[in-house]
């Protein structure tokens, strides 16, 4: 099972001339080893591009990704690798959210397909990245 990041599903939806291939190029081959998980978060951050959630839910379905809820245990986690994260001086508000992303796959033993891996490997070093250059 392979959690998805934000960020290669944007790349699909805007068609990004730099980053639309690789990401399309490895939601397929992340397909063809288990099921593409998206969380509440990612949900969210995604349904910003959109403006009917019908069309968000056919994207989701035509994607072949599946919903999985994020656990207390990775709700507890994001906010002590948050609070840890400012406590080293991070001032950057704005990544909560890829706490609450890493935390799961860090507590469900997931992989993260993500194009972000300096916070992720910072933060949650269990956690298997696919990620540009792995």
């Amino acid at each position: 099972m392979i959690l998805v990041d934000t960020n290669v599903l944007l790349d699909v939806v805007t068609n990004d001339p730099v980053w639309a291939d690789w990401s399309v190029e490895q939601l397929e081959a992340a397909a063809l080893r288990g099921p593409l998980l998206i969380n509440d978060i990612v949900y969210s951050e995604l349904s910003v591009r959109y403006e009917r959630i019908e069309k968000l839910e056919e994207f989701i379905d035509e994607a072949g990704l599946e919903m999985m809820p994020l656990p207390r245990a990775a709700l507890f986690l994001a906010a002590k690798v948050f609070t840890s994260y400012r406590k080293a001086g991070g001032a950057r508000t704005g990544v909560l959210p890829d706490f609450f992303i890493g935390a799961q796959a860090a507590v469900e033993g997931l992989e993260l397909l993500t194009r972000d891996t300096a916070r992720y490997r910072s933060y949650f070093p269990t956690v298997k990245l696919i990620a540009p250059g792995e």
